[in-house]
């Protein structure tokens, strides 16, 4: 296996699963994950959200766990990096709003490199102008800034995931293993 240098650009209230599945599952086939947030260092923590599907009209949240960043943002430089891991929750709600986040983001559809966003992730391709033309899955609720940005939505089964070029997508945690799957074919 050709191990992988990926960057995970997350926050507080990032969704629980989505965060830290990821970062380990990936860190246990062999890639380096280098877990950010912005206005935080290496060994500053932020706090997960965990959404789950109870019979509601929506998802539900309670407070998870807090995960440590194990890199500080400030240091990072994007082009040392293989590929990008966007995970959900509310994080990429106010993550778009920072400048900074939006190069990075776009900087990996620039150089065609693999992307895997989940949930509300999209609401950060959304923002970097990545979308036009790209078929994108997301949570249901974020289907009209997916079709706004150009994007056309991918209506898929909560445990499916979608690949597109170099980007790979699904609803929520439930896709992990469609969507872990997808993203390691393309890093291999």
């Amino acid at each position: 296996m050709n191990n992988k240098k990926i960057l995970m650009i997350t926050g507080d209230f990032t969704e629980d699963y989505e965060t830290m599945v990821p970062f380990q599952a990936l860190m246990a086939v062999g890639h380096s994950v280098d877990a950010v947030c912005p206005g935080k260092r290496k060994g500053d923590t932020v706090v997960t959200a965990i959404h789950d599907f109870e019979g509601d009209q929506t998802y539900t949240e309670k407070r998870g766990h807090n995960f440590m960043l194990n890199a500080s943002f400030d240091e990072v430089d994007v082009t040392t990096y293989d590929a990008l891991v966007i995970p959900g929750g509310r994080a990429p709600e106010y993550l778009r709003l920072d400048a900074t986040v939006v190069e990075m983001v776009k900087h990996f559809f620039v150089t065609n490199k693999p992307v895997a966003a989940i949930c509300h992730g999209a609401q950060l391709l959304a923002a970097a102008g990545v979308l036009e033309g790209k078929l994108c899955s997301a949570y249901p609720a974020c289907k009209p800034e997916v079709v706004s940005a150009g994007g056309r939505f991918a209506e898929i089964d909560v445990a499916e995931a979608v690949t597109d070029g170099n980007l790979v997508t699904a609803p929520a945690w439930p896709a992990h293993p469609a969507w872990l799957a997808q993203f390691m074919a393309l890093l291999s």
